[in-house]
């Protein structure tokens, strides 16, 4: 079982561990090299959703007007979606502070609920905010 690595963002003032509390993987974003518009749009990220979208269908443009030498298309479709998986979750991090989330822990954990787990037991006073905020409702 191998641990992977996550950085905590939790909303200024925000009490509901559905929406406030994010956890974002370090690393390389397989899911944004394979699907990244489709990644991007998921994770809220427009503008870059945008540019991706825009650049596959130039490149895509390029190459049936034949403007691109043999197997240019496919190098820089590959070289877009290697930024995607090298920068998705740094661009993800930046998105989450724009929309008012502080990171607030690196944590550890085989998967992210582990994670999530290990940030709550490390930090009782939040967990019991949490806590006490869901049984009020």
């Amino acid at each position: 079982m191998s641990m992977r690595i996550y950085t905590v963002h939790v909303r200024r003032h925000g009490l509901d561990p559905d929406r406030d509390i994010v956890l974002v993987r370090e690393g390389f974003a397989w899911m944004a090299f394979l699907l990244n518009a489709a990644w991007a749009l998921w994770h809220r990220l427009w503008w870059l959703a945008a540019i991706l979208i825009v650049i596959g269908a130039g490149i895509g443009g390029l190459e049936g007007a034949s403007l691109l030498p043999p197997n240019a298309g496919a190098i820089l479709s590959l070289a877009v979606a290697t930024f995607a998986g090298l920068f998705g979750n740094d661009l993800r991090r930046r998105s989450l502070a724009d929309r008012g989330f502080v990171a607030a822990a690196v944590v550890s954990g085989s998967d992210t609920e582990a994670a999530l787990r290990r940030f709550l037991d490390e930090d009782p006073v939040f967990a019991s905010d949490l806590v006490g905020s869901g049984s009020q409702a």
